[in-house]
């Protein structure tokens, strides 16, 4: 039985070649033309997350930049660089590879447990994942539109379970408001170390955040009226996180412009917490017909 769960995972437990020096695979079958930006940033972190002592320290904050297409038909190489080892912070650089040449590179900052203040803005009021539909099964009432060779992976199982809050037909979306918001979790209960699901939300970060902007123009990448591709990704993590359990991540857009769209997210768990902000400026420009 297809568990795509596991084979997440699987794509998670990266292959150590020298101390510092990773290789991670693509899901086999792949159909896209280009790695999915969550995977490379998710590997990146796991490869971080290797070389720092995750007893005492976890990430709390990711910057990124996706230089080229990943080619999900090889693995890519991930090399880390131990930039700091301080006394409150570490601090490293890691850089992805393919073809001989870069494709993406992450700094990421680790910081020790310490107490402080707290505040945070409140939990948007919205419906319960138990009142939603799963995305796939929102999806199946548009797949007979799509041309034969595309539904496969339009309704493939996932390991991130979705559930929007007022969905859009993705083939002829309206002209809406910047603000969306969706439920999400790992399909699945997982019993792994804490540090990992860190790695699992960063993948399922990238997931809607770069749609965000193209909601106000009533565009979407399967119109095609739109060449789309994530450009940077940033993410703050707050607090430790459980991904097996529903998580709101709400979303909006405040700038688009120049061919590029700017969208933020806030990621809360079910009980109003806010544990992730996320931050991705992405590709926006038009194609032009003949």
């Amino acid at each position: 039985m297809s568990d795509p769960v596991g084979d997440l995972l699987h794509l998670m437990d990266l292959e150590r070649l020298e101390v510092d020096l990773f290789r991670g695979q693509s899901p086999e079958n792949e159909t896209n033309q280009r790695v999915f930006g969550g995977q490379v940033i998710s590997q990146s972190l796991v490869a971080a997350y290797r070389t720092v002592d995750t007893d005492s320290r976890t990430c709390h904050s990711l910057h990124a930049y996706f230089m080229r297409p990943g080619d999900p038909s090889i693995p890519i190489i991930y090399e880390v660089d131990r930039s700091r080892d301080g006394g409150s912070f570490t601090t490293r650089r890691v850089v992805a590879i393919q073809h001989g040449k870069q494709i993406f590179n992450m700094a990421a900052s680790f910081h020790k447990i310490e107490d402080g203040w707290h505040h945070q803005h409140t939990m948007p009021d919205v419906q319960k994942p138990e009142d939603l539909d799963d995305r796939i099964e929102w999806r199946k009432k548009f797949a007979q539109k799509l041309p034969e060779r595309h539904r496969g992976h339009f309704l493939r199982p996932r390991p991130i379970e979705i559930r929007e809050v007022d969905p859009l037909d993705p083939l002829k979306p309206e002209k809406v408001d910047d603000v969306q918001h969706l439920w999400f979790r790992v399909r699945r209960e997982i019993d792994e170390q804490p540090w990992l699901h860190h790695c699992l939300m960063a993948y399922a970060s990238d997931m809607s955040l770069l749609g965000t902007g193209n909601r106000p123009h009533g565009v979407s990448w399967m119109t095609g009226e739109l060449m789309s591709a994530s450009l940077d990704h940033a993410m703050w993590f707050h607090a430790p996180i459980n991904f097996s359990d529903w998580h709101l991540y709400t979303m909006d857009s405040p700038y688009a412009g120049g061919a590029r769209s700017f969208n933020r997210g806030s990621i809360y768990t079910r009980d109003g917490q806010l544990v992730a902000s996320v931050a991705q400026e992405g590709l926006m420009r038009p194609i032009k017909r003949k």
